[in-house]
């Protein structure tokens, strides 16, 4: 998953940066550089949003950039803010002092003055003490007078420039400098993003929830477990697709916000989910969740059968889940076991799956 199309608190990265423009008296438009093949994730994402047509980025940012100031010269704005997806934090402050600061500047930045003392290291040893004195930090959104910029990202085609102040202080054009925010930081790590959610998590209360699933096998040549197609000498019977791993971890997940159990949001007596794929019921759920106010902590899912085998689907499996969900998937397990030849599942007359969920509810 890009990481502007991560979750935090049940809203993506991207759009949470697109908002605070939106939102801000000062800005008419916002366009929307994406990936060529990230399209569908885009459209989910933004979904209700008033947008310029997203434009498709070229292989470096220098030429995302100029992609998407070129869609803008029909425009012609006055002045064009360039910010970075992965900042979604961004206060209506800074963009203000930004938007202020190109009445009298041609290109304006957020800047914060570097607190650490710099050093140059080799090989894992520090070679060198740099001065920190008149040494910032850079951050977005830059401004710039539209047609300045344009002309100077014209200019620069093909360069390995990864900073639009860069691009313009290259060509001749002062750069001037606002107080950019701590608040204002890039997600790029784990780290990051683990930061960045406990920030926007109320205070909670965890609640655990369980759920167990059987479906039989019948004919077929394949089943469903956990979001992945698994080949086998039989499938199995169900109304919908018979995933019983996403059938027991939606259960878990509902019972732990005491929303009910899969059977009564999805009814097997309504022929609209014959057939229907599994995941749905899990990413309606999570969503559920999200609308109290709440997020997923982690969920287990235990798989239970004698064939097949489930371990060289696991991480497989476990990365479907994780994206269902919007999780990392160090916060999904998927083991199996088996009940040694004992019972239904022993006598492979089916699959039976346990799950539980962590869920964290203001």
């Amino acid at each position: 998953m890009p990481k502007q199309y991560r979750l935090l608190a049940g809203k993506a990265v991207l759009r949470r940066a697109i908002e605070q423009f939106l939102n801000h008296p000062g800005v008419d438009q916002v366009q929307v550089v994406i990936g060529a093949d990230q399209v569908d994730l885009y459209e989910a994402c933004v979904d209700g949003l008033r947008l310029r047509p997203a434009v498709v980025g070229g292989e470096t940012r220098q030429a995302s950039v100029l992609n998407a100031l070129r869609a803008l010269a029909a425009v012609r704005p006055d002045n064009v803010l360039i910010h970075d997806a992965a900042r979604p934090f961004v206060a209506q402050d800074t963009i203000s002092q930004v938007i202020g600061a190109l009445e009298r500047h041609a290109a304006v930045i957020p800047v914060l003055p570097v607190a650490d003392t710099l050093k140059r290291a080799e090989q894992d040893h520090v070679t060198t003490t740099l001065p920190r004195e008149g040494v910032v930090q850079a951050q977005t959104p830059q401004g710039f007078r539209f047609q300045t910029i344009l002309d100077t990202h014209e200019a620069a085609r093909g360069t390995g420039f990864t900073d639009d102040a860069s691009i313009a202080e290259a060509a001749g054009v002062g750069v001037a400098t606002v107080q950019g925010g701590r608040m204002n930081f890039k997600l790029t790590t784990a780290e990051d993003f683990e930061m960045a959610e406990r920030m926007l998590t109320p205070l909670a209360t965890g609640r655990i929830g369980s759920g167990y699933d059987v479906h039989r096998f019948c004919a077929g040549d394949h089943v469903w477990l956990c979001g992945v197609r698994v080949p086998h000498d039989q499938g199995l019977e169900g109304h919908s697709d018979a995933d019983v791993g996403l059938h027991a971890l939606t259960d878990a997940i509902l019972g732990a916000a005491a929303l009910g159990d899969i059977g009564q949001h999805f009814p097997p007596t309504e022929a609209r989910w014959k057939g229907a794929p599994s995941h749905l019921f899990l990413a309606h759920a999570a969503e559920l969740v999200r609308k109290l106010g709440g997020q997923i902590g982690n969920v287990d899912v235990t798989l239970i059968c004698e064939r097949p085998k489930v371990s060289p689907h696991r991480e497989a499996m476990q990365q479907r889940v994780a994206d269902i969900l919007g999780l990392g998937q160090n916060r999904v397990s998927v083991k199996a076991t088996t009940t040694e030849g004992l019972g239904f599942t022993g006598r492979r007359e089916g699959i039976a799956a346990h799950a539980t969920a962590m869920v964290f509810l203001p």
